[in-house]
Parts: C-alpha cells; sequence; structure tokens
C-alpha cells in the first residue's frame, strides 16, 4: 500500500520515449538556423516563406477534409511539409527551379496517409488535389485528362524525394495526445470551451513552423497555457508546491515562446481566417486561482505576415539541399 506522501505526487503526465526525443533533435532548429533555411539563402524573404509555407498547409487540410482523412494524419503532413523545406528551396534559379509547396503537400498529404495507416487510393488523392487546386469542389475530373495525370505523376515523382529530405525519419510523436493526457491531468476534461481552444491552438501551430521550434510537449503545454489564459481557467500548485509546468515537466520559458508566436499568428498572419478560436491577446502572464511563480523574461516573437504570389504548380527538379543542420 503506498504511503500518502507518495500517493500525492503524481507521475508525469504522458512521458516521452527518449529514443524518439532523441531522434527528433536534428529536426528543432533555433531562431538563427530558421533565418538559413534554403529559401532564405536563395533570396527570399522571411515572411514569403512563412507565408508560403502556410498555404502549402491549408492545401493539406483542404484536401484532408476532402478525404475526410483523420486530424492527425493532416498533422504528420504538415510536419513532413515543413521539414521538406529545411532541406529544398522554393526560390526559382538560372537552371534549377524551385520547389512549390503545393505538389510537395499533396506528397506529404500521401505519404502521410500512410505512415498513419489511413491510406487513400490515389485516384481519390489525385481527385481532391485537382478540386482543391482549382479551387473547385464539386468539379467532374476525368481520369484520362491532363490535369490528373500531372497531379498523379507528380506526386509519385516527388515520394522518393521527400523520403530522402526527411531521411526516412517518418516516426513522429504529435502534441494531441500529450494534451489530452494534461488536460485530464489537471481535472479539466469537462470544460469544452478549454478542450475546444487547446485544440484549435494545435490545429492552428500546423500553419506555422512551430513544430521546427519545439517539442510536442512544449506545444501541448502552450496549448493548455493558452487555453486556460482564454477561458480564465487556473491550475493549483501541488501538496509539494509544484508550479502547474513543473508538474507536466517542461520549461515555462519555452511555453513562453510557443504562445507568444502564436500570438503573433493570430494578431498578423493574413492565413488567421483558417483560426478556429477568436485572436489571442497575450499569453504570457501567471494565471490561475493560486497563482504560480513564473520567471520575468517575454521573449520577442518575429513577425512573419506578409503575403506571397504563388507560382504555377509545375513538378520542380532536384535543387541544392542546404540546411543549417546538414553540412
Amino acid at each position: 500500500m503506498a504511503s500518502p506522501a507518495s500517493a500525492s505526487q503524481r507521475p508525469v503526465p504522458a512521458p516521452s520515449n527518449p529514443v524518439l526525443l532523441a531522434t527528433q533533435e536534428q529536426w528543432l532548429f533555433t531562431d538563427e538556423e530558421l533565418t538559413r533555411s534554403p529559401s532564405q539563402l536563395d533570396g527570399m524573404k522571411m515572411e514569403a516563406e512563412h507565408m508560403s509555407r502556410s498555404k502549402g498547409v491549408n492545401f493539406i487540410t483542404q484536401v484532408g477534409i476532402m478525404l475526410k482523412l483523420p486530424q492527425l494524419s493532416i498533422a504528420t503532413a504538415a510536419v513532413f511539409l515543413h521539414r521538406f523545406f529545411m532541406r529544398y528551396s522554393m526560390v526559382d534559379l538560372h537552371g534549377r527551379p524551385g520547389m512549390h509547396p503545393y505538389p510537395i503537400a499533396a506528397t506529404s498529404l500521401f505519404l502521410a496517409t500512410k505512415v498513419e495507416e489511413n491510406v487513400r487510393r490515389m485516384r481519390e488523392l489525385v481527385v481532391a488535389c485537382c478540386r482543391v487546386a482549382q479551387k473547385q469542389p464539386n468539379m467532374v475530373v476525368d481520369e484520362q485528362s491532363k490535369e490528373f495525370w500531372k497531379w498523379r505523376d507528380t506526386i509519385l515523382h516527388h515520394e522518393d524525394m521527400l523520403l530522402e529530405a526527411l531521411c526516412f525519419d517518418l516516426q513522429l510523436e504529435q502534441p494531441y495526445r500529450i494534451l489530452y493526457d494534461f488536460i485530464c491531468f489537471f481535472g479539466v476534461s469537462e470544460s469544452k470551451p478549454l478542450r475546444n481552444a487547446a485544440w484549435a491552438f494545435v490545429n492552428d501551430s500546423m500553419f506555422t513552423v512551430l513544430c521546427l521550434q519545439f517539442t510536442p510537449r512544449t506545444i501541448a503545454a502552450a496549448a493548455l497555457y493558452a487555453a486556460a489564459r482564454h477561458c480564465d481557467v487556473g491550475f493549483q500548485d501541488d501538496d509539494q508546491g509544484r508550479s502547474w509546468w513543473e508538474q507536466i515537466d517542461v520549461d515555462l520559458t519555452q511555453v513562453r515562446r510557443a504562445c507568444t508566436r502564436m500570438a503573433q499568428l493570430y494578431e498578423n498572419n493574413a492565413m488567421q481566417k483558417h483560426s478556429q478560436i477568436p485572436r489571442a491577446g497575450s499569453v504570457d502572464a501567471a494565471n490561475g486561482r493560486k497563482r504560480s511563480r513564473e520567471p520575468d523574461d517575454h521573449p520577442t516573437p518575429r513577425d512573419r505576415s506578409e503575403s506571397v504570389n504563388p507560382r504555377d504548380q509545375t513538378p520542380a527538379g532536384l535543387n541544392g539541399e542546404r540546411s543549417p543542420k546538414r553540412q
């Protein structure tokens, strides 16, 4: 029988797999490394690159909804796309065309359906891509048409390229399960507004490069934190006097950084019409009925709200594989 002291200190929820964490380290980049992505090294502005990324994720989302795919498959495809563009450039150079986000988005979704075991037939995927690309959800797509075969060949052509860029590292830990465990840990699973706000935060984070800067655990904690602020819900210190972030084993500074980046998205990003919750305000203040001790540092997020004109959707050839993480 456990003693009262040991029973009062609950185990940390959703413990991370240390082996998986170690393998994912190569996909976490600093702010300075993100300024040296292949596209920016080729002259593209950071705001333009991030907007192109968000448009690619929006393409994945629309196709995924049309195919009735689970959110987990859509999120996995978004991570694949963001990682791909840390290896390849979107910029057209003389003798080397850039990689347009839409073909990569379609290929990322194709690969994600296989990884997450939610496979759809190639025909269904190609038809959905044609409809989303043409902005005609009810368009009749002839399987013998040039458009159909163009998308089919594009997806198959880019699949090997995507696998190589990802280093065949296809096992991901998504923040959704971790967030659910956090919500249950703090006993707020009955709060529908908080659940919806936290889930929407994670969904909206796909449109940003958060997955390239923070671990899934930090993103899940940031989603819970922002949702609690949005819904005016607080978390008690435990019997040992540990603050809420200590109870779930996360770094408050990193949680704050993730929150401020998402707040910047809600306030300035031209893609905010896809957001599922109201714009976030200041999410880095202390919260709770019994306020926990918090450091005073307030990181300043980068602005990445400018739009960019998309290029024609044509299959592109190989281009340079420069990356801050690959020397």
